[in-house]
């Protein structure tokens, strides 16, 4: 990473609120991660969660990444931020998608095992796909 100047790192804390838990970064982000810019006019975009692990805890070596242990990419928070291969990292990615994914489709039905299906790795919910089938239907018979 870029030398920050003292007035870089009091620009990048001023940037966070820091909460009970997470520091949530309050400035420009992209896919949730938030971004912070070194050098002046054309200097680049760093992402913030390797500034604040960088200005806490030493150099990110590299063939290693940080990964959000509390899963908010907004999080500079450098107890939340642990160092880690790109496989683990994947790894433990991927778990944690398959623990967030809602226990119910949009309209309400419980994503069991008689009501779902699976579709190019998508779960799928039989009650709306009969639902639909059925308007499509009607809309035919009318036409």
């Amino acid at each position: 990473m870029n030398q920050l100047t003292s007035a870089d790192v009091k620009r990048f804390w001023s940037k966070v609120k820091r909460g009970a838990a997470c520091w949530e970064w309050q400035a420009g982000k992209s896919g949730g991660y938030g971004y912070f810019s070194v050098g002046g006019r054309r200097g680049r975009m760093i992402q913030a969660h390797r500034i604040s692990y960088e200005l806490s805890r030493g150099e990110i070596p590299a063939g290693r990444e940080i990964d959000h242990l509390c899963r908010n990419r907004a999080c500079v928070n450098p107890e939340h931020l642990d160092l880690v291969t790109s496989p683990e990292n994947t790894r433990r990615a991927m778990g944690h998608r398959v623990y967030l994914r809602p226990p119910r489709c949009k309209h309400g039905h419980l994503f069991d095992e008689a009501n779902t299906y699976w579709w190019g790795g998508m779960r799928q919910c039989r009650a709306c796909k009969a639902a639909h089938a059925v308007r499509k239907r009607e809309e035919r018979r009318r036409s």
